[in-house]
């Protein structure tokens, strides 16, 4: 029964790793399309725009079309766009080959989720969204630092050949090994979803989502040039770091999946103050290396957790629209991932790189404010369960 939900999943970490896996190739990419790195982190804001205004819409105007096809299509699509990356000649050619799969990655993520509740039932949903989501771990754990070893060794160019040989990998097995199934059926109108607009408590929580990512991007966007300016990490010392920053997201994603169900905003609580001391913590660590381990140990847990406890906390805002409201989740992270990717930008050239980690920190101490103010308000039913 779970065999087409790790399908999904195996799936799900090749979309990821197409969004994140520029994270650890700016610095090679900018130096050969001749920009700077700051303007090469706009590459990482012109895809998170794009999911974050397009995700809901196309969501609910694909939930009509069969499974299969969306997933297949998906990763075919995002096969053609790694492999236009590796060619691109210049930033141009490299915005369109990011614009491309931005429309499909929310589209893919809202529909997967469903899918594989549909697959297992409503009692097993939580272990089946789990499962999905293991995925998007992976990416961060795997993904993006081999991407940076990859890329360090043979160019960045051949990094997006191989992720875009790995999705069209990918689309063949959805193809021959994933079962058919009948498109979306469920009553909810799209007028219906949309009224939880209406709740401000729900915008609340949507707007946490944009300032925890923003505050998380704000420095990881940057994070290798990072370890290679400041730390003086070679390319590959670079990549195994970004590594050992996602296997200690493994710990994150189930401390954050134990602790959510008891009380969201308290997780957020929790991991957005353990995130911001890291950051603030990050310039004064960055020349002793087992000072630096232990804020990125902490700042890898943190952001992890996040992803997960994001996720839960809006669906669990709306549970008579938990998908639509996953979408919004979805939105606001890419929201904010821009907007952080922008803001970075803007300290490297005003301020120095070394300022970003006290920027990323700044944002942070914004999300623990709100927090506090939506842990005063009414408390976001408990319906849905994600374990």
């Amino acid at each position: 029964m779970f065999f087409p939900i790790f399908l999904l999943s195996g799936a799900g970490f090749t979309v990821l790793t197409t969004e994140f896996l520029i994270v650890g190739l700016l610095p090679g990419l900018a130096r050969d399309l001749g920009i700077t790195v700051s303007q090469a982190g706009l590459l990482v804001t012109l895809f998170a725009f794009t999911v974050a205004a397009a995700g809901p819409l196309l969501t609910m105007a694909m939930n009509r079309t069969r499974r299969k096809t969306i997933f297949v299509g998906t990763l075919v699509l995002l096969g053609l766009a790694n492999l236009l990356a590796a060619f691109a000649p210049n930033v141009g050619v490299m915005a369109v080959a990011r614009f491309i799969p931005a429309l499909a990655l929310p589209v893919y993520w809202s529909l997967a989720s469903a899918t594989a509740v549909d697959i297992v039932g409503p009692e097993k949903a939580g272990k089946a969204i789990s499962v999905i989501t293991f995925g998007v771990i992976c990416a961060t754990v795997f993904g993006i630092p081999i991407g940076t070893l990859i890329a360090d060794t043979y160019g960045w160019r051949i990094a997006f050949g191989t992720v875009s040989a790995v999705a069209f990998v990918k689309a063949l097995m959805l193809y021959f090994y994933f079962p058919q199934m009948a498109a979306g059926t469920d009553g909810t109108s799209f007028k219906s979803q949309l009224t939880i607009l209406r709740d401000p408590v729900m915008l609340g929580h949507v707007l946490l989502s944009v300032l925890v990512f923003t505050g998380m991007f704000t420095a990881y966007t940057y994070l290798a040039d990072i370890l290679g300016r400041l730390a003086g990490f070679n390319g590959q010392l670079v990549g195994w770091t970004l590594m050992a920053f996602g296997v200690v997201g493994l710990l994150g994603n189930h401390l954050g999946s134990r602790i959510v169900d008891k009380s969201p905003l308290q997780a957020s609580l929790i991991f957005c103050g353990l995130i911001a001391a890291a950051m603030l913590a990050l310039g004064l660590s960055i020349r002793t290396h087992a000072a630096l381990a232990a804020v990125l140990g902490v700042w890898g847990l943190s952001q992890a957790a996040l992803f997960m406890v994001s996720h839960v906390r809006v669906m669990k805002a709306a549970p008579q629209a938990a998908a639509f409201a996953a979408s919004l989740n979805i939105s606001g992270a890419n929201l904010g991932i821009g907007l952080g990717a922008m803001l970075g930008g803007s300290v490297i050239d005003h301020f120095g790189i070394a300022n970003l980690g006290y920027a990323g920190a700044g944002v942070m101490l914004l999300s623990l404010v709100l927090t506090f103010i939506l842990l005063g308000s009414r408390q976001p039913r408990q319906a849905l369960c994600v374990n």
